[in-house]
């Protein structure tokens, strides 16, 4: 009986019924937007990385996981890494920025092709001279290019040699003497990549190299792989707390509104509620019951409302964010909806619960 008249009160006012799901659904995608645009990117970076072929990563000692700086001396491929044994291929890269979540990379092709068999080519073929270019297939189609067009990068002209299927290593390729001489990094690269005879020794040459190579991060691509997450990218935890917050707050806001509105306009109905015996803790229960109700409604459309924006920004922006869907955020913002909701219904129902039952019925 009580669950057919909380239906029937939300039914009553369709208009703010609908107003206060949607308002609730808004903060449910804004968190799990932010959430997988994190996550998306992250993975996105973790796969590029696992597509290199490679079986351990050798990064300088002030690196994160997401970035890099240019502090390795490109002798020590050479002079340390092809020395050990078991190692049958070692390239160095080098990495600079062009934007927050993009890096235009510098190799030697020669040397890289050793990890995988080198880049699968859609469109025509490898850099040939110094001001040559490649980019991946996700990249070309982002800014409409073909082979032989210029690409602006790094303040100057570069002609595409070629396009290259995505996946791996990053999306913008370029000699690597070209780019240490127009970063002012003459011999030094950013990360190596170590490929071995058999993967099963790859702990026992990670040992090996620790002990020639003390300050630098040596991992296995594995585990490497594995530390990107929305944590390891710097400040990303901070502000998904500060809109979970005002996810907590919007919720709060628009809920307290609507059932505030609510025991005001129900004032005579919750008068009769109380002369047919209706106890305090019933005429609570009901608004608190509308809430759960509107809570969970605006969590499915809050949730499919995110794959809204993973449409839209994975197709129709094609930018460098990448949105993923992520399942495990979806109960946890469920949650913040509903404790927002719940604060925001608190004092109008206990508003209503107080309620004298004589002064409700005169009400106009």
């Amino acid at each position: 009986m009580i669950n057919k008249l909380v239906v029937e009160n939300l039914k009553h006012r369709p208009v703010r019924t609908l107003l206060s799901i949607v308002a609730i659904s808004i903060q449910v995608t804004m968190v799990l937007t932010l959430v997988g645009l994190g996550a998306g990117m992250v993975n996105e970076q973790a796969r590029r990385a696992k597509g290199v072929g490679a079986d351990i990563i050798i990064r300088a000692p002030s690196n994160s996981v997401i970035t890099f700086s240019v502090s390795m001396p490109a002798k020590l491929i050479p002079a340390v890494i092809e020395k050990e044994p078991h190692v049958t291929a070692a390239a160095g890269v080098l990495l600079h920025g062009t934007d927050m979540f993009s890096y235009v990379t510098g190799l030697d092709l020669t040397q890289f092709n050793k990890l995988n068999g080198g880049f699968k080519f859609e469109r025509g073929g490898p850099f040939q001279n110094p001001g040559d270019v490649m980019v991946d297939s996700y990249y070309a189609s982002e800014h409409k290019l073909h082979v032989g067009d210029k690409v602006p990068i790094l303040n100057r002209p570069w002609r595409l040699s070629g396009i290259y299927e995505t996946g791996m290593l990053a999306r913008l390729v370029v000699p690597l003497d070209t780019l240490q001489d127009l970063t002012a990094n003459t011999g030094k690269i950013s990360v190596i990549y170590v490929k071995l005879d058999d993967p099963a020794r790859t702990r026992e040459v990670i040992a090996s190299l620790k002990q020639k190579l003390k300050d630098y991060q040596i991992r296995s691509m594995e585990e490497y792989a594995s530390l990107y997450s929305v944590g390891s990218v710097p400040m990303l935890k901070e502000f998904i707390w500060v809109v979970i917050a005002l996810g907590v707050l919007v919720g709060f806001l628009v809920v307290f509104l609507s059932m505030y509105t609510a025991v005001l306009e129900r004032t005579r109905e919750i008068g009769v509620l109380k002369a047919l015996g209706a106890s305090p803790q019933y005429i609570l229960n009901i608004l608190l019951r509308e809430t759960v109700l509107l809570a969970i409604a605006g969590s499915i459309l809050g949730i499919l409302m995110a794959y809204v924006t993973r449409f839209t920004i994975n197709q129709v922006i094609k930018g460098a964010l990448i949105q993923a869907i992520v399942y495990d955020w979806w109960p946890i913002t469920a949650g913040i909806a509903l404790v927002g909701s719940m604060l925001g219904a608190i004092y109008p129902g206990l508003k209503a619960a107080r309620q004298d039952a004589i002064e409700a019925l005169a009400y106009e």
